[in-house]
């Protein structure tokens, strides 16, 4: 028997008293792993919560993120465990990457890191250069930027008018026919 149980534990302490023998066994830790309810979860609108696994008796888990200890946010709750770590009205902000480390008296493990995809915006556009007047002759070039995931896709109006799809607006040889209001929308999906 004795030997059974030093196969399993890899290590024994015990301690004698009197006739009783007390064994204690305490396993080496798998490669602790993450998982999560929402790997794409929506800015401001979805909850994540995130396990570190596999679930071991005698095990302390830790987090990190961003290679650093969770910082104190009331978004963020730990169980009391500490293995499950819920994220709430995620923002951008929170894509991490997230790690997590398993301890107990023999090892320690960590975790490969977990990245959040957290879906945004777009925001509002803003359009550059934001030089309102440019001499008869010169040639337009304007760009149109807003910060999103998955990226935005954008289209231009002129007077209202609808223009390419594209993210830069280039005219040439701009004439006083070219005057008028430029606006650009930015969408994803």
């Amino acid at each position: 028997m004795p030997t059974l149980i030093q196969d399993a534990c890899g290590g024994i302490t015990g301690t004698t008293q009197g006739n009783v023998l007390s064994v204690v066994c305490t396993a080496g830790l798998p490669k602790p792993n993450i998982t999560s309810n929402n790997s794409d979860p929506v800015e401001n609108v979805d909850s994540v919560v995130i396990t570190c696994g596999p679930q071991t008796q005698s095990t302390s888990y830790l987090w990190s993120v961003n290679n650093k200890s969770l910082p104190a946010s009331t978004r963020l709750e730990l169980s009391l465990d500490n293995r499950t770590l819920t994220i709430r009205r995620v923002t951008r902000n929170d894509t991490g990457p997230y790690e997590c480390e398993t301890r107990n008296p023999v090892s320690a493990g960590h975790s490969d890191p977990f990245t959040l995809n957290v879906l945004y915006g777009p925001d509002a556009p803003t359009i550059s250069p934001s030089d309102s007047y440019y001499r008869s002759g010169a040639n337009l070039s304007l760009s149109c930027h807003a910060a999103s995931n998955p990226p935005a896709q954008y289209s231009w109006f002129i007077n209202g008018r609808p223009q390419p799809f594209t993210q830069e607006l280039f005219i040439p040889n701009i004439t006083a026919n070219d005057s008028g209001s430029y606006a650009c929308l930015a969408y994803n999906s």
